[in-house]
């Protein structure tokens, strides 16, 4: 029971950590709770079908269906988070006035809930595939009985909840001050590491070159399989050895959304300022 606990709970920190930080950066957003329980909901659903279907997904593109997948998932959910962080961008300062408002209303939310729920279903439906995959592998091997299984997949999967859980916790209690930017910030460093995950697993497939591989090597001082490895992997897409191709979608991300959501910044100031009218005599 406790080696699938374990191997649950490392599966589900990524996904916890990703829905508390979404969770706290949407402060205020109407139905956000809804949204992410649905997105939740949908992505376990979704990850039982994908499981089923992972030696037809293996067999496509020349044996590299699923490395392909898991990049497009991985893209897909980077794109959504920094869409996100930009539509913040524009939105974060209303939502500032408006937190400790009940019923808050915010121009255009159901733009920012639609990444939302996005990225809730994609994350959840990765990780949640592959702990269906462990889960299986685990009661057909014959190693464990299968409510050994089950009952250890609980454990770590509700160990992994309650992290998350601390983890929304502890952002709440920022002061309003700093909160959208420190959340803007995780934001930005999640979709970096998705994205340095998805060039991982295009190399893999054939689809791109490492460039130089390692780039270093910090194994022997923070491990891949630590927990506080894994704990930072998932926060802000810690690698102890990158390829070069890896730290370039890693930074390029970055550098995207970033100059991204300052030209919204500037563009919302520029239209707040009235044009100088220079009287003539």
């Amino acid at each position: 029971m406790f080696a699938s606990a374990l191997i649950i709970f490392r599966e589900t920190i990524e996904a916890a950590l990703v829905i508390s930080i979404v969770a706290a950066a949407t402060r205020g957003v109407p139905k956000r709770t809804q949204m992410i329980a649905f997105g939740v909901l949908i992505g376990l659903l979704g990850s039982g079908v994908i499981a089923g279907l992972t030696e037809q997904l293996a067999e496509l593109a020349e044996g590299s269906g699923q490395e392909l997948f898991n990049a497009a998932i991985l893209g897909v959910a980077a794109l959504m988070l920094g869409w996100h962080h930009v539509w913040m961008s524009s939105h974060g300062a209303e939502l500032a006035r408006e937190a400790k408002r009940v019923g808050t209303q915010v121009h255009e939310g159901t733009t920012g809930l639609s990444a939302i729920l996005v990225l809730i279903i994609l994350t959840v439906l990765r990780e949640g595939a592959e702990s269906v995959l462990f889960l299986s592998g685990m009661a057909t091997g014959g190693a464990m009985s299968i409510s050994d299984v089950v009952g250890g997949g609980l454990l770590g999967m509700l160990g992994g909840a309650l992290l998350g859980v601390l983890m929304y916790s502890g952002l709440m209690r920022i002061p309003m001050k700093w909160f959208f930017g420190v959340t803007g910030w995780l934001i930005v460093l999640l979709a970096a590491g998705l994205s340095a995950q998805m060039a991982r697993f295009l190399i893999q497939a054939d689809w791109l070159p490492s460039l130089v591989t390692p780039l270093w090597d910090t194994s022997s001082v923070l491990s891949a399989d630590s927990f506080a490895g894994r704990f930072l992997h998932a926060l802000i897409g810690y690698e102890p050895s990158p390829s070069g191709m890896q730290m370039l979608f890693y930074a390029g991300t970055l550098a995207l959304i970033l100059l991204a959501s300052a030209a919204i910044r500037r563009l919302q100031v520029s239209r707040q300022i009235p044009p100088i009218v220079v009287s003539q005599a």
